[in-house]
């Protein structure tokens, strides 16, 4: 095997000719802000997760936000998310004016815990759903399908229907994964999906909400527009004068028609960039399997697809320091990784709240053991090899 030092980053987004055509298209017809690519968009997004209604954003952390506020989650109500995962999670609960209340998650799926927050709602609210200790109102659970493997839903709309609570989803990763044979996206809860360039695929920066309920998704298309009750496009294709009101104050979300160009042409080949990053895992599975001291995620029964957003390991025996010295060698021989993700109940923003004396077992150990591997469609055979190959001899 070739040890000279390669060059190869955690992730890149596959961007091809088809992108570049849409985009000029979108200059040319001067519709670049929200307009008819952006429609169109959300229809492809909602003809893939089987969602009725579909409202482009920002990004996920905004959808986040006004997935929260089109369910009147605000002040006062507490949200239980898992601590495993990037900021934006707790963050989408909390500019809304709620509180995030963290769950620990499974080390075998990575994914919040169903019996974790059965316990969480048993221990630590009253009959009336009320927090023992600050008298707020638990509304919901935030799941999160983390890097794209899909949570148990039915596990949680089970205790959503126990406790007569809702279930939100943070699908950031998610697009392409398929649970019990249906995508990622068709439970018909609502749903927040990410298009930033780390994800399968994107817009650049980028977001949406998908749900089925009318009322609530054209309320999140007018907090999305600065609360307008109708869009500059409908404006526009109208044969009369029509002008819009406000009803409310609300938040410039709105994605770009340049945006939703890369967005639709990505679509077409999500198939294809799906079944390549399952290839790539595939071969990293047939070296890690054999490897001692290496544990990957095996997807439970209910996961028909996982996309593989993210490829991680578990450094099953090793300290935080070791596995830190894992990724400092795998950087010099030229192979960009990722440190398992920091809980966010650690971090400033929430130690001394939400975070404040909490302790999540598998949360922390996961956080210090776990690297995150490059992965991504355009990866050569010869570079999978080469990480593979420099991986196993970092650990043996």
């Amino acid at each position: 095997m070739e040890t000279t030092k390669q060059s190869i980053p955690i992730a890149k987004p596959f961007l091809a000719k088809e992108e570049f055509q849409l985009v000029q298209t979108a200059l040319e017809s001067g519709w670049i802000s929200q307009g008819p690519l952006v429609a169109q968009f959300e229809e492809d997004i909602c003809r893939i997760t089987q969602a009725k209604h579909g409202i482009a954003t920002t990004s996920c952390t905004t959808a986040l936000h006004l997935a929260m506020l089109i369910h009147d989650i605000g002040a006062g109500d507490d949200v239980i998310c898992p601590s495993f995962s990037f900021i934006a999670t707790a963050n989408g609960i909390a500019h809304a004016g709620a509180t995030p209340q963290f769950c620990d998650i499974s080390p075998e799926t990575m994914n919040i815990s169903p019996d974790e927050c059965r316990n969480i709602i048993e221990g630590n609210y009253d009959a009336n759903l009320k927090n023992k200790k600050t008298g707020n109102k638990l509304k919901a659970i935030l799941i999160v399908h983390q890097i794209g493997i899909p949570a148990d839903v039915d596990a949680f709309n089970q205790i959503a229907k126990d406790f007569g609570i809702i279930i939100l989803e943070d699908s950031a990763c998610s697009i392409g994964s398929v649970y019990k044979g249906m995508p990622v996206g068709s439970s018909g809860n609502t749903s927040a999906w990410s298009f930033h360039p780390r994800k399968v695929i994107t817009t650049g920066e980028g977001g949406m909400i998908t749900l089925n309920d009318k009322d609530r998704a054209e309320r999140a298309r007018r907090l999305r527009a600065h609360g307008a009750s109708i869009s500059a496009h409908l404006r526009h294709q109208s044969a009369s004068t029509m002008y819009e009101e406000y009803d409310e104050i609300a938040y410039n979300y709105r994605m770009t028609d340049m945006q939703a160009a890369i967005g639709i042409k990505q679509l077409e080949r999500l198939d294809w960039i799906v079944s390549r990053r399952n290839e790539i895992a595939s071969h990293y599975n047939s070296v890690f399997d054999k490897t001692s001291g290496i544990k990957r995620i095996i997807p439970k029964d209910y996961v028909t697809t996982w996309n593989y957003q993210s490829y991680p390991i578990m450094l099953e025996a090793a300290t935080r320091d070791e596995r830190d010295e894992v990724i400092s060698k795998l950087d010099k021989a030229g192979i960009t990784t990722r440190r398992g993700i920091p809980p966010i109940h650690k971090e400033g923003a929430y130690n001394k709240t939400s975070g404040e004396g909490l302790v999540l077992p598998y949360t922390e150990r996961l956080s210090e053991t776990v690297v995150f591997l490059p992965i991504f469609p355009s990866m050569t055979e010869e570079e999978v090899a080469y990480v593979a190959s420099e991986v196993k001899a970092v650990i043996s």
